[in-house]
This record gives C-alpha cells, structure tokens and sequence, in this order.
C-alpha cells in the first residue's frame, strides 16, 4: 500500500491528470503520486453537494475499502479529505471489463471460466473473512488489472457494501442489482454473506453459457423465478458442461441460505481447486457468441435505464455517485445507478454490531423503475424550463431522423446518426446490427417511395429522460399512416426506443430498439399488389 501521505493536501502529493470518467458530484481522474511516479485513479467528490447521510455513506465506502487488501480487489491507497472535496486514490485499473475482454479472446474454455469465478471467489472470501458483504456482484464491476494476458480479475464498487459482525443475518434493506438478487433479499428476509455466494452463482452460469439463469422482462416474473430458484440447464449447450460444474451452481443457487455453500467451500470445490483433472478445454464458442450478445443488452438496458432514472436520481439533493462510465473502466464509481437498486426510505436506527442500515439509491419496490416524472423540489423549478428546453431538442431531433426515413434520403440520416449506430430491430431478427450499412439497404430500395402514394407519421406520448449534460432517452410510440398506390390508406404502429448522445454540441442517434417491423421496412411491393 502506499505510504500514508505527511500531509494533508492532495495536490501535495498527486499530479491531476485526464478525465476517466464523470459523476453527478464526482468526477475520476487519472493522478500520479509525485514520490513515486506511480499511477493511480482519484475519485473526486463534491462534498458540498452532499447531504449528511451521504456523507457517512461516503465514509463507510472508505472504511470499508481501506480494510481489503488483495490482489483481486481494486484497492484504496489514500483518502484525503479537504474543506470541499473529498479524494480517493484507487488502483488504475486498465482492462476493462471480464466479460468484454472474453469475447475478444482466441480462445474460452471452462477451464477458463473455472479460473475467472476462482478469482472472484478468492476476493469473495477476502471481503467475507473481513466482515465485508459485497451486496452488488455483477459482471460491471469485475474488472481486468490491464489489458495484458491474463491480467488479475479485480472486484470493484463497494458502495452498497455493508460490515457485518460474524455471520450475522439482519435486514439491511434492499439492495443489488435486479438478475443478481437472492431470494432471501426479494422476500425482506434477513440477510448476510450468503447474497454474495448466490450472484457467484448466477455469474458463473453467465461464464460457462453466454446468458443468465433467470431472466424475464416483466421483473415481477424475474423475482418470481428466482425466489423459487427456477433455473435449469438446457440442451444442447448445457450438454457438453461437465457434471462437476454444474454441481457448483447448485450449490451457489440454493434457495435456503444456510444451506448455500461458503466462498471457502467452493474454493475447495474440485472443479475450482482440481481444474487441469475436472473442468473441460474445449473451446466454447456458442458461449462467446451468446456473451456477445447479452453483453450488448446489458448496456443497452443500463444506458435506458440510466436515463429512467436519472431524472429521479438528480431531485435528491443528497445523491452523491451516479456513474457515467470512461472508456476503459479505469475505476468504478460507487454506484452503478443504471441497474443498481437499494431502498432509500430504511429507518435511520442502527443494528446491533454497528452497521448502518442508511442507503442510497433508488427503488423500494420494482414499480418504481418505471417513475418517469417524480415530484418537484423547490429547488428544481428553476431547472424545468432548461430541461424543458432541452427535452424538446431530443423530440424535434426524433422528428427530423423519422422524417429522413419517410423521404428516403439517406444523407440527411446518417447526418444525424452515429457512424457506429447501434440497433435492436426485428428486421435484424434478434441480431444486434452496428454500422449504417444495414440501414443503407433499405433507403438504397427505396421501399416506401416506390410503393406509398402519401406517409404520415405521428410520435405518440415521446417521454425524454435526460441524463447530465450530453445523454439522453426518449421511448414512444411511432404511428404511421400512409396510401398505397391503390389508394386504400392504412396504419401501421411500432414502439420505439432511441438513445442520444450530444457531441460538439450535436445530438447524435447512438442507439434504438423497435419493437415489431418498422413501417418503412414493410412497404413491400408483393403487399399491394
């Protein structure tokens, strides 16, 4: 660890460096140690903005990263609090994410995937001998130490840890991240070190197959499914997963916690400690090409619900960490407000042995993932016409690309689009497609002039969620109406998700999901013949 600091002043010890990446009241900039030289990344919270019970959040966040100490764990190396701003300096963590940096492989086995969850587990176990209970594994916050082969796997983001005295079980109120959730959390049941184990589980099923145990969009049938922990292993690609890894899952996804194995248990498991006799080398590339897959989801329901949730997030004057990740997950933030749940409205008391029970973020119950417009504080109505502002921008720059598709003129899209769109659409039939050159296809058949006497679409119920300075979201309903050249008119609707970005002050479309096939893409000849 480094050396503890003479004095007090961070800029006494550290060179501040680039951007990384940008909170609502804290930014992360790389900084190097001027006795050293050594880089590091320094978390920089606004202390002013936040309110008191942040603030003891803040300090447990610190308190209990200065106790881990392991070469899986990003690590704190100082805290410096001054009069306006409080500074952690963490490891630099270069790599990325795990589960990024697996797709990009040559090569994936279980054998790999046994080594990847050994490291989790190893700093599962460090936090859990430590009195420390994690509370938000998740692949976000598994990180490569660099971008060189087989870097450590590092755990990070202990902003919804918790201390506990022992195996001590108490309610510490709901917090994690939806797919990850145990059902003892789901059903306000006392809880402890056991949660840990049971996304260990869900994690090491993602490793070894490319997508999640328990999944359902409605999150009432997700909680559902996992509180009966209603999982299981389908053909064919279950089929070639040994025995003895299986057999580890079950153990990490049993429903009774006590019954649920320990992180030094499954250490000793023989598919973790016996890998070279027990786990599989074949490559498993139906894995990676699943991985890819739900990778590219997952950050499109973070960006969308990011986006949600941020209009909610901003109205608290004490929120302190919502994250807007840098290029490299050089350091994460303390909470990962895209997915990440904890009930904000937990009584202010203390349980016995000393741990807070105070939380931070968003949701007391799933229903209020889908809050758009939450009341207004006296402090924010002088923030509604800028914002206001601001959101008619996203609508009228919706319009515009609608009415670029409608006439066909390709130039006037790709103006307002990103090089690199990104998209969900049934056309792709369930692929995710990046790139214009798709998009180009049609706009080069020009379906819907060739075949439409007249188009009219309307944007129905455009709900704009903005996200900081450059980020937004806008869902609704998309209407078209239009002849055909019989001149019988019709109506077509599809639903609409699309995700901004503004660049040099330039909205710019980043993203989209449509639900079923897009009026412009249906106009087919053999249709109005």
């Amino acid at each position: 660890m480094a050396a503890p600091a003479a004095c007090t002043r961070f800029s006494d010890n550290y060179d501040l460096k680039e951007e990384l990446g940008k909170g609502a009241f804290s930014v992360v900039r790389r900084c190097v140690q001027k006795s050293s030289g050594q880089e590091f990344a320094a978390k920089i919270i606004n202390t002013k903005k936040l309110s008191a019970r942040d603030f003891q959040k803040l300090e447990r966040e610190a308190r209990i990263c200065r106790k881990l100490q392991h070469p899986n764990i990003v690590r704190l190396h100082d805290s410096i609090q001054e009069e306006n701003f409080h500074y952690l300096v963490f490891d630099l963590v270069t790599g990325g994410e795990l589960f990024e940096d697996i797709v990009a492989r040559e090569f994936y086995s279980e054998a790999d995937a046994s080594h990847c969850i050994q490291q989790i587990l190893e700093s599962v176990h460090h936090c859990h001998s430590n009195g420390v209970v994690h509370r938000d594994l998740k692949p976000e916050n598994l990180l490569l130490a660099s971008k060189a082969k087989g870097a450590a796997v590092k755990l990070a983001d202990f902003g919804l840890a918790i201390e506990v005295q022992g195996e001590q079980q108490a309610w510490f109120g709901f917090a994690g991240t939806p797919g990850y959730l145990s059902p003892e959390v789901l059903k306000k049941e006392p809880y402890g070190k056991p949660v840990d184990i049971w996304a260990c589980g869900v994690i090491l099923y993602i490793l070894l197959v490319g997508y999640p145990p328990f999944w359902d969009e409605d999150q009432h049938r997700l909680y559902a499914q996992i509180k009966a922990g209603a999982y299981d292993y389908p053909s064919p690609e279950w089929d070639t997963v040994t025995p003895e890894a299986k057999n580890l899952i079950n153990q990490m996804l049993t429903v009774i916690p006590s019954k649920r194995i320990t992180a030094s248990e499954a250490l000793k498991h023989p598919w973790i400690c016996q890998r070279e006799r027990v786990a599989s080398v074949v490559h498993r590339q139906e894995t990676v090409d699943c991985l890819k897959k739900f990778n590219a989801r997952r950050k499109l329901k973070g960006a969308i619900l990011t986006t949600m949730l941020a209009t909610r997030n901003f109205s608290k004057s004490g929120r302190s960490i919502i994250t807007k990740k840098g290029d490299g997950s050089q350091v994460k933030e303390s909470t990962d407000s895209s997915t990440t749940l904890e009930d904000d409205d937990i009584k202010e008391d203390k349980v016995k042995g000393g741990v807070d029970r105070s939380s931070t973020v968003i949701a007391k119950e799933p229903e209020e993932l889908r809050i758009v417009c939450p009341n207004k504080t006296t402090s924010q109505l002088s923030t509604n016409s800028y914002s206001s502002a601001r959101k008619q921008e996203v609508i009228k720059m919706t319009e515009q690309l609608i009415e670029a598709i409608n006439t066909g003129d390709f130039e006037a899209y790709t103006k307002i689009c990103d090089p690199h769109l990104t998209a969900f659409e049934p056309e792709a039939l369930g692929n995710l497609v990046e790139g214009m050159d798709f998009h180009k296809f049609y706009f080069d058949n020009n379906v819907i002039v060739k075949n439409c006497k007249a188009v009219n679409t309307t944007i129905l119920n455009p709900n704009v969620h903005l996200l900081g300075e450059d980020a937004a979201c806008i869902a609704y309903v998309r209407l078209t109406q239009y002849m055909d050249k019989q001149g019988v008119a019709h109506s077509l609707q599809c639903e609409e998700t699309r995700v901004w970005h503004k660049r040099d002050n330039k909205w710019q479309n980043v993203h989209f999901h449509r639900s079923t096939n897009s009026p412009s893409y249906t106009f087919a000849p053999s249709a109005h013949k």
